[in-house]
């Protein structure tokens, strides 16, 4: 087993937001994508203070395979900045850490 990840992705659009999961899933990019359907986001943007309604993406997959998805979701995204941030999985079950590794790419 490698190293492994959660990355962390905020949209508006919740289609959107199912599209770029289902296209990082079926890639074999993440294991899964969870989509928690509402969080209020403060944030300075633009010379202004914003206060948006959005969709937390939750990703998990291997450290490896960050650039490639952070790529994809680059070119898939409808941000010009979009939020694309990986923090490290320190521990995990070892069968689901193996779930990773089965369900994304080697």
């Amino acid at each position: 087993m490698g190293s492994y990840i959660v990355c962390l992705v905020t949209i508006d659009d919740p289609a959107k937001a199912a599209e770029i999961a289902r296209f990082l899933v079926e890639e074999k990019l993440v294991a899964c994508v969870h989509i928690v359907p509402e969080i209020r986001s403060i944030y300075f943007w633009d010379g202004r203070v914003c206060d948006e309604t959005e969709r937390l993406m939750i990703m998990k997959t291997r450290l490896e395979l960050f650039p490639r998805l952070q790529d994809a979701v680059k070119k898939l995204h409808p941000y010009q900045l979009p939020e694309i941030i990986a923090l490290p999985i320190a521990q995990g079950l070892p069968a689901y850490l193996a779930w990773i590794d089965d369900c994304t790419k080697p």
